[in-house]
This record gives structure tokens, C-alpha cells and sequence, in this order.
């Protein structure tokens, strides 16, 4: 509001209907366009900034240590570029072009998401909060750049002083804060570690089922050989998270021995699918108490099975795809 007062102010009275609901007007728009870029920054940022991070992995833009810097640095501009939508400053010379160039920039990467992957799944434009497919983020991008324009036009130059100063502590303020909220952590380790390890799993629950209506027995021999093995629920938030992880890390190496058994309502898979994409990842199902012995209620459970015998486990925090071509290579957990 800073910027309009300012500009109010510095006219002469009286102010004709039209003169003044110009600026009023403009700066409505600017408002609630700043707002919508808040939004979408903090529901990307939290709770689950990993799904934000593993598109740029999939589409090839980064690794795995370079995905989540970007990812945040990009909400940070998000964030920037909102504070200053909301605060209308100088925004022919300097705030809309740089609106214009960011959600330009998103447009173009949901087209490769399309191109990549199709017209499915939550584009992840407002995080899990709000899903919509990468065509409706497109139209909305489209609507916000012709928001923008309508600004510039009605725009008539508040008076706000420049200072390279403030303006340069709000960018660096902006860009930090997702750093902040939600640090980066390469050295992560899950409590998983903390349990039993070395130990065979009742992998004949699943190849000799009591009740084969409830288990379906595995595609693959997961009791001979390595396998990283997901037990995951088709509803469960996390497992979905994980799903996610799993799909572009067979992506990016299909040779990986990667398996699901899934807990659910067969007729949910392909919700499930739609919103993971993780139809790359061969799966069984299992269900009932025999779901439970395996994975217990603690979900996604996620094992390194050696010949059946879990040697590690780990969250879809810690999952990474060079440590399971690591282990391939060396053996080593």
C-alpha cells in the first residue's frame, strides 16, 4: 500500500473518478497478483519441497545435490518478486518485467513437463496443497501475465524513492529464507539406522500366501539377489512423496532393481499413478495383516533386501540414487 499513498499524496486535488481509480485499480492488481506468488512460494516450500525438487531432476535441469538449491533459490525469487508486486515498487522499470520473465520461465518448463510426461499428475505449482495439471498452471501463468499487463498499462509511476540498499537486503532476504525455513541437508540420517538391521524377511508371506485374495505374489524373485523393495499405501501422503523419488530415480537408471508392494484399494491405482507417474516400477499387492508384519504401520517402509536379508533401511528423506549404485557396486549399505 506504501507505493499507492505515496503516489496519492504527490497529485494535485481534486483527482477526476477516472484518475483516481487508475491507480486504485492498478494497485489492487498488483496486490493480489503479489499474494498469489506468496501462496505458490510457500506451498511448494512447505511441508514437502521434495516433489518441487525431483521435477528438475526429472526433466534434466539438475542432479540430485543441485535439485534442492534450485529449487529453493526459485522460490526465493518467488518470494522476492511477491514483496514487491505488494509493495508496487517501480514496477514499469523493474518489477513487472522481472513477473513477466519468472512466470515465463515456469510456462516453459510446464510445456517440457508436458512434452516429457503429458498432461497429467499435479504440476506442483502450489506444492500438494492445490493440484493442477501442467495445462491448467499454463493457463493460470497465462491469466497472471495478462494481469501483469493490465498493471502496466493503468500504471501512472508511484512515487517510491529507489534504494539499491533496500532493494538488494529484500533479495537477499527473500532468497535466504527458504534456506532458513527448510535447510538443505546432504548429511541427512533417518532414524531408520537406529533399528534392527541383518535379519531375513518373511518374504514366504508373500510367495506362499496364506489367503492368495489378499496377496499377490511378487513379479520378481525378491529373495534371490539385490532389491531396494517399497512397501507403500496408494493413499498415504508419503508414499507418495517416495513413489515420486522412486519414479525418476528408475528414470534416470532403469536397471535399477527397484520394487513396490502396495497396500489399497486396487481401484485407487490409478489415482495413485496419475499422481506419482510411477508406472515404471514393477509392483505387487499385499494386504491385511500380512502387509503389516512386513512393513509394520510405519509407513513408506523402505528395505535394501541382499538375497532377502534387510541389510539397510531408510526414509524417503535419505533415499538416494547414488547410494543404491553404490551398494550395487560395492556391497556396502
Amino acid at each position: 500500500m506504501a507505493g499507492f499513498f505515496i503516489y496519492m499524496t504527490s497529485q494535485e486535488l481534486p483527482l477526476s473518478p477516472r484518475r483516481f481509480l487508475k491507480p486504485v485499480l492498478a494497485h489492487a492488481i498488483s496486490l493480489a497478483l503479489g499474494l498469489v506468488f506468496l501462496y505458490s512460494g510457500y506451498t511448494k516450500l512447505w511441508p514437502l519441497i521434495e516433489t518441487f525438487e525431483f521435477t528438475f531432476v526429472d526433466i534434466g535441469a539438475a542432479n540430485w545435490y543441485t535439485a534442492p538449491i534450485i529449487a529453493r533459490l526459485l522460490i526465493g525469487l518467488e518470494i522476492f518478486v511477491g514483496v514487491l508486486l505488494i509493495a508496487g515498487y517501480h514496477l514499469k522499470r523493474f518489477t513487472l518485467p522481472l513477473t513477466f520473465a519468472l512466470l515465463l520461465f515456469f510456462t516453459i518448463y510446464l510445456g517440457i513437463t508436458i512434452m516429457t510426461t503429458g498432461n497429467k499428475g499435479n504440476c506442483g505449482c502450489f506444492g500438494e496443497h492445490l493440484h493442477m495439471t501442467p495445462l491448467q498452471a499454463i493457463i493460470k501463468n497465462v491469466l497472471m501475465m495478462a494481469a501483469a499487463a493490465v498493471i502496466y498499462f493503468l500504471y501512472e509511476g508511484w512515487k517510491i524513492p529507489y534504494n539499491k540498499l533496500v532493494l538488494s537486503l529484500v533479495f537477499v532476504s527473500t532468497l535466504t529464507l527458504p534456506f532458513i525455513i527448510n535447510p538443505v541437508y546432504y548429511a541427512y540420517t533417518s532414524n531408520n539406522l537406529d533399528e534392527k538391521v541383518n535379519y531375513p524377511l518373511q518374504l514366504n508371506l508373500l510367495y506362499s500366501p496364506e489367503d492368495t485374495a489378499k496377496v499377490e505374489v511378487p513379479k520378481v524373485d525378491l529373495r534371490s539377489g539385490k532389491h531396494v523393495v517399497a512397501f507403500l499405501s496408494l493413499t498415504c501422503p508419503h508414499c507418495r512423496v517416495a513413489a515420486k523419488k522412486f519414479k525418476v530415480i528408475k528414470k534416470n537408471n532403469p536397471e535399477l532393481p527397484i520394487y513396490f508392494i502396495l497396500n489399497g484399494d486396487k481401484e485407487k491405482y490409478a489415482e495413485f499413478i496419475e499422481d506419482t507417474h510411477a508406472d515404471n516400477i514393477p509392483y505387487s499387492y499385499c494386504l491385511g495383516k500380512s502387509f503389516v508384519q512386513l512393513a509394520t504401520a510405519q509407513l513408506p517402509r523402505l528395505y535394501y533386501l541382499d538375497n532377502g536379508v534387510v541389510v539397510k533401511k531408510v526414509d524417503y528423506f535419505e533415499l538416494n540414487q547414488y547410494g543404491i549404485e553404490n551398494w550395487l557396486r560395492t556391497g556396502k549399505p
